[in-house]
């Protein structure tokens, strides 16, 4: 697994790779209209279900198909992509995902709607699976990490506002104004990418193996469990912050509203200076992120009904939940030069199944035992995180001194 092909070695020392920081920016904006368009329905179930006329509930199922089929697109797209050139599947996934923006907004029904919905979820399963790669192909090796967190600097961007661009928007314009304000945005990252992103032609198709393949490496295969584990505890508190701001640190609306848009903000912030900090080490922040967010949780239970100390910690939750996954793409970069689509393609099953067990889990333990035994769970599994990004960083560093042994 550590014996770099002359390709992928000529890519990471920039010889043959095209530095295209133009490209890395287009590729931002995409990230932020595909996740603006994926968490748009959170603030608009109650028009759509009247509109078309359904349940809240089954409205949001429109965020359920997306991530089902982001699932699946990731397992699949290495298996069905082959031979075809990165440039042309990128802008095929804009395209799909402006089409998308189109079938919502118009959707006379719940069916036609959800499609819409099942679409946009291919567009995050394949953008994410191959963004690594990417970026591993238009900028230097050690410009990697600022390209990701460049990528996933507008995903950051797009938590903070989607919610509460799509309330106002919808409320302004209607709720199908809302979901196509999206493609205009869509639309110019096309253009943009049409310009700026070099010929990415597929000239590694010999070294690339099935998304499960892989897990026979052990530094795989912990490293997965690691970010497994770190998203499902994430998780495990994250989906339940409002509620426990509500009933436990009696916040009003227009106090919740600002503490959510602190705690957005202060991930986007930790996103953008996350790539600088990654330079001079992967492994102490993957070990480390975890752990610190765990302590967070039990100070959340100890301090939370205070409002000022909640806003507190939920910022330092934010800061470093937000940014965590940049790091861990990097890892990915760093691991699995030679196969990082397919390996790009497991870690977003991997997550998007993490947060599904994540939400479930805490919702149930939240309901039946309350928002201290949640908050505890989240706690736990964030230190068993750590631990499986500590044993991760072993194998990997006893990899690196066996590969390089004459």
């Amino acid at each position: 697994m550590n014996k770099t092909s002359p390709y992928i070695e000529n890519i990471l020392n920039n010889k043959k790779g095209v530095s295209s920081w133009s490209a890395v920016l287009a590729m931002s904006l995409g990230a932020f209209a595909l996740v603006s368009s994926e968490f748009m329905p959170v603030s608009l179930l109650t028009p759509v279900a009247k509109a078309l006329q359904i349940s809240e509930g089954q409205a949001g199922q429109a965020i359920s198909i997306s991530g089902v089929f982001a699932v699946l697109t990731s397992l699949l797209m290495p298996s069905f992509t082959k031979g075809f050139n990165r440039k042309s599947l990128l802008l095929g996934l804009t395209a799909m995902m402006i089409f998308s923006g189109l079938v919502v907004s118009f959707a006379p029904n719940y069916l036609i709607f959800m499609v819409g919905r099942a679409l946009i979820g291919v567009v995050i399963g394949g953008f994410w699976s191959m963004s690594a790669a990417i970026a591993m192909r238009l900028v230097e090796k050690h410009h990697v990490p600022r390209a990701l967190a460049i990528f996933n600097g507008g995903n950051a961007l797009a938590t903070v506002v989607a919610a509460p661009a799509g309330s106002f928007l919808g409320g302004l314009i209607g709720w199908r104004g809302a979901f196509f304000c999206i493609i205009p945005i869509a639309l110019a990252v096309f253009i943009w990418l049409i310009f700026s992103l070099p010929s990415l032609p597929d000239e590694n198709k010999a070294e690339r193996g099935t998304v499960l393949s892989i897990l026979k490496y052990p530094v795989v295969a912990t490293g997965m469990m690691a970010v497994s584990l770190f998203f499902m505890g994430q998780f495990t508190l994250f989906t339940y912050v409002r509620p426990f701001l509500e009933t436990i640190t009696h916040t009003d609306i227009s106090t919740l509203s600002l503490i959510l848009l602190m705690m957005g903000l202060a991930g986007f912030i930790g996103t953008i200076l996350i790539g600088t900090l990654l330079k001079r080490g992967t492994y102490p922040i993957l070990i480390g992120t975890p752990l610190f967010m765990s302590v967070l949780a039990i100070l959340l239970i100890l301090f939370g009904k205070s409002a000022f100390f909640a806003a507190a910690i939920l910022m330092l939750w934010g800061f470093f939940a937000t940014s965590a996954p940049v790091g861990w793409w990097t890892w990915l970069a760093q691991t699995l030069p030679q196969k990082a689509e397919v390996g790009g393609g497991l870690m977003v099953a991997v997550i998007q199944l993490a947060i599904t067990l994540g939400a479930t889990c805490g919702g149930v333990i939240f309901d039946t035992k309350g928002y201290q035994a949640t908050f505890i769970t989240s706690a736990f599994i964030l230190v068993i995180a750590s631990l499986f990004a500590f044993l991760t960083a072993g194998i990997g560093r006893k990899d690196t001194a066996a590969s390089m042994k004459p």
